[in-house]
């Protein structure tokens, strides 16, 4: 489960944004804060993985509080102007969403920011899918984002988080057998996955000599 607190200092868009993040599979929010002080408690005192802040607060920034933890954080905010948004972005924020927004743009965001935290249950990383991973992230036509997108069906999202849960790269018989689909539906949905990157296939040659595709999220 992914803590988050939001640090918000109108007091209503704390609990609506709070109630976005509940409403999100794996993610859970803690009580909202609305300044610095309460929300430095609350870090002391509790897990958390996430930070929602906003820009403008009463003593300071939400940008104050990201450079002083080595916690993931999202900035939420009306301002518009590029050097704020651009001076978030250099203090570690992951993402800088403007208010006012729709509950998605946020919940998608998350969506595929859990699928990058799985990224980092590994010994080591690669060029590649450190690159393929990011974009992804940012990507609202990546999986859990708001464009069109071959992860836009349950069969897609099941056949990604097989690939994930795999030990190792998986064929397309596999992968169907795992997610409960014909052969032919499982090739359909992985060669739109690989087509979009997200998704990586390698050739493996049988001893027929013939080369079978394998699969994998890594």
């Amino acid at each position: 489960m992914v803590n988050v607190l939001v640090l918000d200092d109108d007091f209503f868009v704390g609990q609506i944004h709070a109630r976005y993040v509940d409403e999100v599979p794996g993610f859970t929010a803690l009580e909202p804060v609305r300044d610095l002080k309460a929300a430095r408690v609350v870090i002391a005192e509790n897990e958390v993985d996430l930070l929602l802040v906003d820009y403008v607060l009463p003593e300071g920034t939400g940008v104050e509080l990201i450079r002083e933890t080595d916690i993931d954080a999202i900035v939420l905010s009306a301002v518009t102007d590029p050097q704020v948004v651009r001076s978030s972005l250099r203090a570690g924020a992951m993402t800088y969403i403007v208010k006012p927004f729709a509950a998605e743009v946020l919940q998608n965001f998350l969506r595929r920011y859990a699928r990058f935290l799985r990224y980092w249950e590994r010994d080591k990383v690669g060029q590649t899918d450190l690159e393929r991973q990011l974009r992804n992230l940012h990507d609202a036509a990546a999986v859990g984002g708001t464009g069109a997108s071959p992860a836009g069906s349950s069969t897609t999202t099941r056949i990604l988080t097989a690939l994930e849960e795999a030990s190792g790269p998986m064929t397309a018989l596999e992968v169907a057998e795992a997610v409960g689909a014909s052969r032919a539906t499982a090739q359909r949905h992985l060669a739109k996955l690989a087509e979009a990157r997200t998704i990586t296939v390698s050739l493996q040659y049988g001893s027929t000599g013939r080369p079978e595709h394998l699969y994998s999220t890594r």
